[in-house]
């Protein structure tokens, strides 16, 4: 177990860990417990009553942050629309010599692909890959289409992609430290409904268990919503 900074426990020690705190609040703590030189990441943590191992209760699926993470994808598209994907923001776009690349260096220098339908029996032969490290196309996530403009237009514009983890756990970056507080609050917000959305049918009883916010290095703060 690894020992805790005097600087963490000072922070750590701003945080009630037995109360659940209303969103306001909590945004403006989560602000608070962040001294770290850089601009820190606001992460949201949700514990779902789900059984990771029931192919029925998996939660997969898309919400459109209304202020963005703050952070810049590095996207890249599989498409022989190169240059209609280069205009719409993609950083890397390519066909068969992308494919090939990537098969022969096994390195994916980008955050996210987006593919057309028409690329995806190629992209097979990659598919360990881009699996590996998260990154391969799902019509679930948006990501396979015919619009290759609109799907990366989308994505520039906030979009992200959750799943859960084995722990039946799903998390997200929601935003930066420096973001104003209604922004942040707002991007949570959108957030959690989107969660509460896709609640599998088979789930019975309760469906969240309990939400968490933090920064990057910054101690859990539970919320109510």
């Amino acid at each position: 177990m690894s020992k805790q900074s005097k600087r963490f426990k000072e922070l750590d020690a701003k945080v009630d860990k037995n109360k659940v705190y209303q969103l306001e609040e909590a945004v403006k703590l989560v602000k608070e417990t962040s001294n770290v030189k850089f601009d820190a990441s606001v992460e949201i943590h949700m514990n779902l009553g789900i059984d990771p191992k029931k192919g029925d209760q998996i939660i997969r699926s898309t919400v459109t942050l209304p202020n963005g993470s703050g952070k810049e994808k590095k996207i890249a598209a599989f498409t022989s629309k190169i240059d209609e994907a280069k205009k719409a923001g993609a950083s890397i776009a390519g066909d068969d010599d992308l494919i090939a690349k990537i098969k022969k260096t096994g390195k994916c220098d980008f955050d996210v692909a987006v593919a057309t339908p028409d690329m995806m029996p190629k992209i097979a032969q990659i598919a360990k890959i881009l699996g590996q490290k998260g990154l391969m196309p799902n019509p679930k996530s948006g990501t396979i289409g015919p619009n290759i403009t609109k799907m990366i237009e989308e994505l520039k514009k906030g979009k992200e992609t959750f799943k859960n983890d084995d722990s039946g756990n799903v998390h997200l970056i929601v935003g930066k430290v420096s973001f104003e507080e209604a922004k942040l609050m707002e991007n949570i917000t959108s957030f959690v409904e989107a969660v509460k959305k896709v609640k599998p049918s088979s789930v019975k009883g309760t469906y969240i268990k309990g939400i968490s916010i933090s920064s990057s290095m910054g101690p859990g703060i539970k919320i109510s919503l």
